[in-house]
């Protein structure tokens, strides 16, 4: 019978690779989550709680400050990476090494070994990051608990190859459609193509120029690209319809409803029919001149950089506790086949974390 547990005594990249051995995809997390309940609960310093197959932990020592420690514990689509393997060079390859199971391991560590922190601390692991946004974890948690995501400051332990991210840009996933009129092909002339008719849409994206606005000091760069184009009804018949799928990753200066204007003005004279949101999560200012944030910055060292992908930050900045991300694995490296972390790197993070948090 399979091992179910997890030893938190393990040092972090042991721990990591234990936590990549016990997949996880986005779905299929509840047998992780009740392994890190039954590992948190024989924690007597910590008070754990469980929404779904979200488990959140917490101590009460009455500090005047309360830091959140996140990490998402599902996975991309295991590609014949599992289980993980240990090189000679001491990096430690598989799926979810890097995204974000190392984070993981680190948040596990300090709930385990750092039982009178300086600050409160609150672990949050949820479920669904890597899937569309309305089955997001800790999304769910913010609408039906959110006392428990109260906090002072958070870190997002996702990648980030050891430095602090500030904020997270937003992303707008908008289908645009053109339309056209039926007509056997051979007799083209009688109808009219909605594939010919997208041509524009794609000439404006092919020129595109995307903004690059520096908030907090972070340089930021946005994307306007297509990311998929479906159309065509049978090799004989002239298409009725064409859906241009575009995705737009914008700075987090931009609302979402600007952000949702901006795509409407880029192709308001490009024969679009119709304009649909598919998907949309905004983004996050960084708050890197916070109290907390600076203190910790200040702690870990290194230079603060843009997030250039979406995080979870941006759900904690929209229930007003501002967020970094920072966490051992490179964020390059992430969702690959040959996706892989360097163990020096998820002990140093905890270290750090750990210095912190008790100096």
């Amino acid at each position: 019978m399979a091992d179910t547990s997890l030893d938190l005594a393990l040092d972090a990249a042991t721990l990591t690779a234990r936590l990549v051995d016990f997949p996880s995809e986005s779905g299929t997390e509840k047998p992780l989550a009740d392994a890190i309940e039954t590992a948190l609960r024989a924690l007597p310093h910590l008070t754990v709680d469980r929404y779904g197959n979200n488990v959140i932990a917490r101590t009460d020592l009455g500090r005047a400050e309360r830091v959140i420690l996140a990490g998402h514990i599902d996975t991309v689509p295991i590609a014949g990476n599992v289980p993980s393997r240990l090189d000679e060079d001491g990096v430690l390859w598989g799926c979810g090494t890097c995204d974000m199971k190392s984070g993981v391991a680190v948040q596990l560590r300090i709930a385990a070994t750092v039982p009178a922190p300086n600050r409160d601390l609150t672990f949050v692991f949820y479920d669904n990051e890597e899937v569309e946004a309305e089955r997001n974890g800790l999304r769910h948690i913010a609408a039906a608990r959110p006392e428990w995501l109260a906090g002072d400051f958070a870190i997002l332990l996702e990648p980030s190859d050891g430095e602090v991210e500030g904020g997270c840009q937003g992303t707008l996933r908008m289908l645009l459609r053109t339309t056209g009129e039926r007509a056997h092909s051979a007799r083209s002339w009688m109808g009219s193509n909605a594939i010919h008719a997208a041509a524009p849409v794609l000439a404006r994206l092919a020129s595109y120029e995307a903004r690059r606005p520096v908030i907090d000091g972070l340089e930021y760069h946005e994307g306007l690209n297509a990311v998929g184009v479906s159309g065509g009804v049978a090799g004989n018949v002239i298409p009725d319809e064409c859906v241009v799928t575009v995705n737009f990753r914008y700075a987090p200066d931009r609302t979402e409803e600007e952000a949702i204007a901006h795509v409407h003005e880029v192709f308001a004279d490009c024969g679009v029919e119709e304009f649909v949101v598919d998907d949309h999560s905004g983004g996050a200012l960084p708050g890197l001149s916070h109290p907390a944030a600076a203190a910790f910055i200040e702690a870990v060292g290194g230079t603060p950089r843009p997030k250039f992908g979406w995080t979870d930050v941006s759900r904690f900045s929209a229930l007003g506790v501002p967020a970094v991300n920072y966490g051992p694995g490179n964020p390059h490296l992430a969702h690959k086949r040959d996706e892989r972390v360097e163990t020096a790197k998820i002990l140093a993070g905890e270290e750090r974390l750990r210095k912190w948090l008790t100096v």
